[in-house]
């Protein structure tokens, strides 16, 4: 971390989404209890100033397994005068701690806000790790739906895949939803939330810190990691359109580093997009099927991707599907 900022304690508003004080009071103790017993790596989650106030942890470029506990995401926070905000809360509930504890050794300032950027579960099963702080949890208007569907697999994949270490986690549905655009009044600082349509998922929403122009883009950017088509091929091509089109300074990508040059990495996903669109169609005009497709479609790009085998062949297969019938 660049440099560590400290602010007086704020007085924190009750929220009434939270619960009864009791059941706050006995989340606390659970919480301290479980940080007090948790490995190191739970404790010291590392994080790096990419702007100022503007606080990143860089997943590893890997996938889940238990020699990185799940750590596979970007997730962080923003402090402003009066409050800050989490965005996204990792993999599993000792992964949200160590957040939570990564934000204390900055500020002291109440956790406002903890905003859930889409539905997969290396970005949202750490949540619950902030319920005693009551904060108001936002997501996407796509995304309790989402959640309902999925969660409840997610954390038992997280379970299976990492063991202990995914002890205590569990699926938090945010109580709060955005449509279309939110404001976030940190104190002297405001974040503009904006739900996208269908895209990396059906629920992606990005966070553009207007102090900083930095423009928290989450899975909606992917840098060196193989993108991960979740949602419509078509609909991510449009809606990186719209990332270059608002004037940001900076992206931060959902895996991989922030990049100096962040037209460049759209560019590079989006030829990466584009090149599955374009090999699907032309195996459609033939009227070849799904498995040509998956056997010859994108594999020019297999050099230019890290996890490329894991996912190259998922892609096409969504791609054919949505391409099918247009």
């Amino acid at each position: 971390m660049s440099r560590s900022v400290r602010h007086a304690p704020a007085p924190v508003r009750a929220n009434p989404a939270a619960g009864p004080r009791p059941r706050r009071v006995l989340c606390l103790c659970l919480w301290v209890l479980l940080l007090g017993t948790a490995p190191a790596w739970a404790a010291d989650l590392a994080v790096s100033e990419v702007a100022p106030g503007v606080y990143l942890h860089q997943g590893a470029q890997e996938e889940t397994a238990p020699g990185n506990a799940g750590h596979i995401a970007n997730l962080g926070f923003i402090v402003g005068d009066a409050r800050v905000a989490v965005i996204d809360t990792g993999g599993t509930y000792a992964q949200g701690l160590a957040l939570r504890a990564a934000v204390r050794r900055v500020t002291d300032l109440p956790i406002a806000y903890v905003v859930l950027t889409h539905v997969h579960p290396d970005h949202v099963l750490g949540a619950a790790a902030f319920e005693p702080d009551g904060p108001e949890f936002i997501g996407h208007a796509n995304l309790p739906d989402a959640l309902a569907r999925r969660g409840e697999f997610y954390r038992e994949r997280a379970a299976a895949d990492l063991g202990e270490a995914a002890a205590g986690t569990r699926v938090l549905v945010p109580q709060s939803v955005v449509t279309a655009t939110r404001e976030l009044d940190l104190g002297g600082r405001t974040l503009e939330l904006r739900a996208h349509p269908t895209a990396h998922t059906n629920n992606d929403l990005s966070i553009l810190d207007r102090a900083s122009g930095t423009l928290w883009a989450s899975d909606l950017l992917f840098v060196d990691r193989v993108p991960a088509i979740d949602g419509s091929l078509l609909g991510w091509l449009g809606v990186l359109d719209d990332l270059e089109r608002g004037g940001a300074r900076r992206l931060v990508p959902g895996h991989g580093p922030v990049p100096a040059d962040w037209h460049a990495a759209i560019a590079a996903q989006r030829r990466y997009l584009q090149s599955i669109a374009a090999g699907v169609r032309a195996v459609l005009r033939r009227r070849g099927t799904l498995e040509e497709a998956v056997a010859e479609v994108g594999l020019d790009e297999s050099g230019r991707w890290l996890l490329f085998d894991d996912y190259h062949r998922r892609n096409v297969t969504a791609a054919f599907v949505e391409l099918e019938w247009e």
